[in-house]
């Protein structure tokens, strides 16, 4: 069984920084990605960032370019997002995701999600 475990969220004024995690088990699948949505209230989910199994590419919106950072430990599953100079409107639920990468980049959907954590900046 496929678990992604997120934490790392919460309130920080504008400029601040943040470091998201993300604990996987159960992965049995090669070429896959993992990375972070995120939802703002009203608006559609976007991709913000993800790591391509198959060889260590990483992927950042353009709205994040420069002030995220996405990054793994192998020898403990994680995943790390690494966010900087954060500003309001990066608030949003930010969800930890996992798939085959064919599909994610075919749909910007993951296969299996995490319960996602609440990242708030204020002005």
């Amino acid at each position: 069984e496929v678990q992604l475990v997120e934490s790392g969220g919460g309130l920080v004024q504008a400029g601040g920084s943040l470091r998201l995690s993300c604990a996987a088990s159960g992965f049995t699948f090669d070429d896959y990605a993992i990375g972070w949505v995120r939802q703002a209230p009203g608006k559609e989910h976007e991709g913000v960032s993800y790591i391509n199994s198959s060889d260590g590419a990483t992927y950042y919106a353009d709205s994040v370019k420069g002030r995220f950072t996405i990054s793994s430990d192998d020898a403990k599953n994680t995943v790390y997002l690494q966010m900087n100079s954060l500003k309001p409107e990066d608030t949003a639920v930010y969800y930890c995701g996992a798939g085959v990468i064919s599909h994610y980049i075919q749909t910007g959907l993951f296969d299996y999600w995490g319960q996602g954590t609440q990242v708030t900046v204020s002005s």
